[in-house]
């Protein structure tokens, strides 16, 4: 039975306004006998200041359903919003144009420009947008996540977790409305990833930023505010009080 739920609130006593939100989401890819179903009537919100994890079998539609709230793929039919602007009717310009100015990026593969250093690759998206960039707040970010020594390094010249920090950095630097995580954590090793995430967790208790994030990880999911369950295209449960082995267990229930 499908579930449409939105988010209650978890960690801080004040209830969180929602920042996105996808109302009765469809997604199929093909058509005919070929095509596939990857949303099916898909209802959920996410709130703001919170950290949301998106967990599931292979194949579940948690990527898609990543996509399509990020304006990278288009729906079927159904709704997404990202605060009071309505995605779904917006022509491939003003969807660059939004995701430029109020959502960031990060990736599994970081993403990082070879021939820039570290500097340039976190200002491309002020470059790129003629915005001209708070350095205090570039100190802030730089400084709060280790990399203040390594800005004139080109990401050939960094470790992989000196290049994800880089690339969250970049994600941070327009002060975005939501950042997207998939698998933020996918190409690291287990202390760079643990550094990682512990960024990513004090990025919404510190700065007040809202994260949704892909994982496979129960360990990444157990910081999260909330865990949201796929299977089949379709959400089947959250987790409003997630830890390691509260999210083994649902995985455990969906057969992942």
């Amino acid at each position: 039975m499908q579930v449409d739920i939105i988010d209650r609130g978890m960690r801080r006593e004040e209830a969180p306004g929602i920042a996105l939100s996808a109302e009765r989401v469809v997604k199929r890819f093909g058509t005919g006998d070929a095509g596939v179903v990857a949303l099916d009537d898909v209802s959920v919100g996410f709130a703001s200041r919170r950290m949301t994890a998106i967990m599931g079998p292979s194949g579940s539609g948690k990527s898609t359903l990543m996509h399509c709230l990020a304006g990278l793929d288009g729906v079927t039919s159904g709704r997404i919003a990202l605060g009071e602007h309505e995605l779904s009717g917006m022509s491939d310009q003003e969807l660059t144009v939004l995701r430029r100015e109020h959502l960031g990026f990060v990736f599994q593969s970081f993403n990082l420009l070879p021939a820039f250093n570290a500097e340039q690759n976190i200002m491309l998206p002020l470059e790129l947008a003629g915005v001209k960039p708070d350095r205090e707040w570039f100190r802030t970010l730089v400084s709060t996540l280790g990399i203040h020594d390594r800005l004139r390094h080109r990401p050939s010249e960094l470790s992989g977790g000196q290049q994800q920090r880089v690339a969250i950095a970049r994600a941070l630097i327009n002060r975005p409305d939501v950042v997207f995580c998939d698998e933020p954590t996918g190409s690291l090793d287990s202390r760079s990833g643990q550094e990682v995430l512990s960024f990513l967790r004090e990025s919404v208790d510190r700065f007040g930023q809202t994260v949704l994030m892909v994982t496979h990880d129960p360990r990444a999911a157990a910081i999260a505010d909330r865990v949201v369950f796929l299977a089949d295209g379709r959400i089947v449960g959250e987790d409003t009080r997630p830890t390691t082995d509260s999210v083994l267990e649902a995985l455990r229930d969906l057969g992942a």
